[in-house]
């Protein structure tokens, strides 16, 4: 996968109908992927991935990101193969180590240390590539045979050491980075990161200087696979305007300004404000500085995204 990409989230939708005509409104806005998130209160991601592949024609489908201690890696795995054919080969497979406490909580998941759960993300993602590459189980053989059914795979061959879907490992952390690094043909930073000090899921926007950092930590750690990586952004808001400077002050109002000052909003590059053309300018220079060629915004941002791609792809000739 080359060149720039855009995707969005699905934050939520009214109706069928509704949802239907959101994912076709992207593919004709020239978005790449859908991407579903996983959290409580919003919908479950493998449904939603299955029904925007049946809506559209060419958008890939996604997770960003599966919070891993949810899932079992056998029920997980059955999941990403069953979702991998019915798409028709379209998905892509984001893992993170899950941050948000009251969602463990609310399920009933034990909520375990940081370092617990960054090395179920590593044991999951070395579990799946094992059972990807299992011709079924041995309790199944006589029926299978019977029935001259296949063993249930993915059909894409690209991830997981290319037994699977392409794997997207996101997050900031060094343990998390040090993963991604090693095993994702995807890295995604995030646009917000942990405040040290504060419960889990109390989080700011991230500096230019940290995401340089952090992609920097990343890529030394994938060592010689770095320059086949896809380097991937969450960009937390899309705002056209034609004062920056304005729009920046009022964000910082509205969000605080003392955790989200007005020049970290100007600077930052998971946050385009300005017009049509300086949000185009600003993804060209990202990709210079950071490497990010594949983006996604929130669900409300996905129409305000829009005319940037279109402008993206003017300028890329």
């Amino acid at each position: 996968m080359t060149g720039l990409r855009f995707s969005y989230n699905v934050d939520g939708f009214s109706t069928r109908e509704d949802f239907v005509e959101t994912c076709r409104r992207a593919e004709r806005c020239g978005y790449d992927t859908v991407f579903a998130a996983d959290h409580l209160g919003i919908p479950a991601p493998f449904p939603v991935l299955v029904a925007a592949a049946e809506a559209t024609r060419r958008l890939r489908v996604g997770t960003l990101v599966l919070n891993v201690p949810f899932w079992n890696p056998a029920l997980l795995a059955r999941e990403v193969a069953t979702t991998d054919v019915l798409t028709g080969g379209r998905l892509e497979l984001g893992l993170g180590a899950g941050h948000m406490k009251w969602e463990f909580d609310e399920a009933g998941i034990p909520w375990q240390p940081f370092g617990a759960r960054a090395d179920r993300l590593a044991e999951t993602i070395e579990q799946l590539g094992r059972l990807f590459t299992q011709d079924g189980y041995p309790q199944q053989e006589e029926l299978r045979a019977s029935r001259d059914l296949p063993a249930l795979r993915p059909v894409q061959r690209h991830g997981f050491g290319g037994v699977g879907p392409p794997l997207i490992v996101g997050g900031t952390s060094d343990r998390v980075l040090e993963i991604a690094g090693r095993s994702a043909d995807v890295v995604s930073v995030s646009g917000i990161f942990q405040i040290g000090g504060q419960p889990p899921g109390t989080m700011r926007l991230g500096t230019p200087e940290e995401t340089e950092e952090r992609v920097r930590y990343a890529a030394e750690r994938a060592g010689r696979r770095a320059d086949r990586i896809e380097w991937h952004a969450l960009v937390q808001l899309v705002v056209h305007t034609d004062d920056r400077r304005a729009t920046a002050e009022q964000l910082a109002r509205r969000y605080g300004s003392e955790s989200t000052p007005p020049e970290l909003l100007l600077r930052s590059p998971f946050v385009f404000i300005g017009t049509t053309e300086q949000m185009a300018e600003q993804v060209l220079r990202n990709r210079e500085r950071y490497g990010f060629t594949y983006y996604t915004v929130h669900g409300p941002y996905l129409d305000a995204l829009a005319p940037v791609i279109e402008r993206v792809r003017e300028i890329e000739g």
